[in-house]
């Protein structure tokens, strides 16, 4: 059942998906509007596509940035939309087909109940998923976790999540990082260091392969020393935020 919403709304930034942006975002308009995706430059012609879908639907809208800027970048351009236009919160799911559009409802249900937090998602990976990304998260996880002093994130990279749209956009604006892949790490992290609690979810994730049209854009060496040099900031970050954050710990435990 489709659920209306005048306060949540799903963001998909998308990058040179193929078509499975187009079976994405037909899956997420049949659990919720309104949906907005932002074509972060892309150039395979799903601009095109997606601006035939919103013309049928309403409840759709696409913004369409004439270069590609990174997805923390074009997850911005959303939240700058979506605070203009009054809603406080977006769930943000990739466009590639490997999010779950049926648990879509549970992660705005749960964000209702506790609006001052990001609701996570934790992905529950089956056979398709790659062993080595499946394991070389888990480093990625325990880094994020250091650097919050175990605040609760039970899954730094998987990007189907609810954010306060507020606060997630007032971090962005105060910093330049968080605009490519390092996005949703960063985007954890610094919302627990401003005192947002997450909340874990399970979240089914599937990875097609290129048989399925499955597109991935993730490169192993590249990507990997983006996410060491964010990791080496947020350290030193952590380091000078050390004290408030053991005095706020040392709060909950009272």
């Amino acid at each position: 059942m489709m659920a209306v919403s005048s306060s949540h709304l799903v963001l998909i930034p998308s990058y040179n998906p193929g078509e499975k942006v187009c079976e994405t975002v037909r899956a997420a308009r049949q659990y919720w509007a309104p949906v907005w995706v932002v074509v972060d430059g892309s150039t395979d012609g799903s601009a095109q596509a997606l601006q035939g879908m919103a013309a049928q639907d309403g409840a759709l809208r696409v913004f369409v940035l004439p270069r590609n800027q990174g997805k923390g970048a074009a997850v911005l351009h959303g939240l700058e939309q979506a605070a203009a236009a009054g809603f406080s919160h977006v769930l943000t799911m990739d466009s590639d087909g490997q999010h779950p559009p049926q648990r879509i409802p549970d992660f705005m249900a749960e964000s209702a109940r506790h609006p001052a937090a990001m609701i996570l998602g934790v992905p529950v990976f089956d056979a398709s998923a790659p062993a080595l990304r499946v394991r070389g998260r888990r480093i990625s996880n325990w880094w994020a976790n250091l650097e919050t002093l175990w605040s609760g994130i039970g899954d730094s990279l998987f990007g189907f999540r609810v954010y306060p749209a507020a606060v997630l956009l007032r971090v962005m604006r105060g910093q330049r990082w968080m605009r490519r892949f390092d996005f949703d790490v960063e985007a954890a992290v610094r919302l627990c260091w401003q005192g947002v609690q997450p909340v874990n979810l399970p979240a089914p994730v599937r990875y097609y392969s290129a048989a399925e049209g499955g597109v991935s854009h993730f490169r192993y060496g590249r990507d990997n020393a983006l996410l060491s040099w964010m990791h080496l900031r947020l350290f030193c970050g952590f380091v000078l935020r050390l004290p408030l954050l053991l005095a706020r710990r040392l709060r909950r435990q009272a």
